[in-house]
């Protein structure tokens, strides 16, 4: 099994001898405690923990264990537990969640780690190479659902920790609170309330959330802009029943018609979202051109990308809106008939600068006024997300991106991210004058959320000690 290229392994590099120099030992140590991390990763990934209503919840409540007894084996905690909190406005709980907790000694500063043990639903698996819950290396990769997102986020924080207290030989001030969500792939649905119950546990100067990606496999990124979302079912209705297309068609409108005239105005013709009220976000991007757009993102050959402008401003500073589903007959079930009513789920990310309460008024606003055929539209089961811009004027950052550059062995690329993390603005709310930094473990390889989705080993190995000196960092800054 390899672990990365030979340029960027931290066993080619010097290292302090003799200097009692803890910094100087963290990368080595990461790489010594690299199988371990692996192992772990490999038996959380075997957990299906999928959060979404229609699975097995103690499959969740499995995971939750597992991640808990990792936690409490570093043996620096004051306190590990399994925790749940109720869905605002329901009388249901969430999915558990892992908080553990160690007081800041010696006028030091608190940091929270945050990651989500959950994981999205597999899919098919006849489209995965191996089973999507069996963890397998290939190359320099761990394929497997979780591998990346965000199970990779978790170990990162274990091994991180696990490494500081071997470098420090367990001499630490720092104070320290974790969080690792049950359900952040179902929409976070307890989050906010979650954050309430446990305001005074989690309550931290710094707050790492270890749920993004990197530039690529050798430059780390740090996550400085978010879009938010929208997501939403739409039906469109347009007869009391079913009729059969031959006598009426033509005459009568049916549902589909009238679904696919009314989704069309979505877009312009080069697919920029034409929805009122829906703005873009003033921002420079790197250089990111058309053909790693097509190579990352799967483009057939001679299919045009959408919009206008920048490619990165079109993915983090641009909305952008996906029809992510359709209720309707299968084309091996489909007879002659006019279909009374379908039913669509739409996903709208919207720019840093509007809120999701103002865009889904937008989108309101533009739905009724464009039914086609009078057709009668029905909006259901909303979920909004704040967008969010992160300070990056503060010292957390200069640390975070200094540790960034010894474990890589280069500069960190500030970058936007064009899928959302909607609870951020929950914890800005929580905590206003906690400083946020969103790192992660992923690559433009990943595929998280799609088959085939696996962790670059060498991106976590460097991860994992960016972390683990920051801490070091923390672990001797005053607060």
């Amino acid at each position: 099994m390899s672990l990365g290229d030979p340029h960027d392994d931290f066993s080619t590099r010097p290292t302090p001898s003799g200097t009692g120099d803890a910094a100087g030992r963290i990368p080595e140590i990461v790489t010594l405690g690299l199988p371990r991390t692996i192992a772990d990763l490999s038996r959380l990934v075997r957990i299906p923990s999928v959060s979404w209503s229609a699975f097995d919840p103690a499959h969740v409540a499995a995971s939750a264990d597992e991640v808990a007894a990792l936690f409490r084996d570093l043996g620096i905690f004051d306190d590990v537990a399994v925790r749940r909190s109720a869905i605002d406005g329901t009388g249901d709980l969430g999915q558990p969640a892992v908080i553990a907790t160690r007081a800041a000694r010696n006028g030091r500063p608190t940091i929270l780690l945050y990651a989500h043990h959950d994981v999205q639903p597999p899919g098919d698996d006849a489209d995965w190479l191996s089973p999507p819950f069996e963890p397998t290396v290939r190359g320099d990769r761990l394929y497997g659902r979780g591998a990346s997102d965000d199970k990779a986020g978790v170990m990162t924080h274990v091994a991180a920790l696990r490494a500081l207290v071997e470098a420090t030989d367990g001499d630490l001030d720092l104070g320290i609170a974790v969080f690792i969500e049950g359900e952040e792939e179902f929409g976070s649905k307890s989050f906010s309330t979650f954050l309430d119950d446990n305001r005074s546990s989690l309550a931290a100067d710094v707050i790492v959330v270890a749920d993004s990606d990197n530039w690529d496999i050798d430059t780390p990124a740090v996550t400085v802009a978010l879009r938010g979302n929208v997501t939403f079912r739409l039906t469109v209705r347009t007869l009391d029943h079913a009729s059969h297309s031959g006598m009426f068609g033509g005459a009568a409108p049916d549902a589909m018609l009238a679904a696919i005239r009314l989704l069309n105005t979505f877009w312009d013709e080069d697919g920029s979202v034409a929805v009122d009220g829906l703005a873009s976000h003033a921002m420079e991007t790197p250089d990111y051109d058309e053909e790693r757009l097509r190579e990352e993102a799967g483009l057939l050959d001679g299919v045009t990308p959408l919009g206008t402008g920048p490619i990165l401003g079109r993915l983090w500073a641009q909305p952008s809106i996906t029809v992510t589903g359709i209720d309707a007959p299968t084309v091996d079930n489909a007879s002659n008939t006019l279909l009374p009513e379908v039913t669509v789920k739409v996903s709208v990310r919207i720019a840093p600068g509007t809120t999701s309460s103002d865009a889904f008024a937008a989108l309101e606003r533009h739905i009724d006024g464009a039914r086609p055929f009078g057709a009668h539209v029905e909006i259901s089961d909303v979920d909004l997300g704040d967008p969010f811009l992160v300070d990056t004027s503060g010292w957390a950052m200069s640390e975070v991106k200094a540790a960034m550059r010894e474990a890589w062995g280069r500069d960190a690329v500030e970058t936007g991210i064009g899928g959302s993390i909607p609870f951020i603005a929950d914890l800005v709310r929580v905590f206003p004058h906690a400083q946020i930094l969103v790192t992660g473990v992923e690559d433009p390889d990943t595929r998280a959320h799609s088959p085939n989705e696996s962790q670059h080993l060498g991106v976590l190995r460097r991860s994992i000690a960016t972390e683990a000196l920051l801490l070091h960092a923390l672990n001797s800054r005053p607060r």
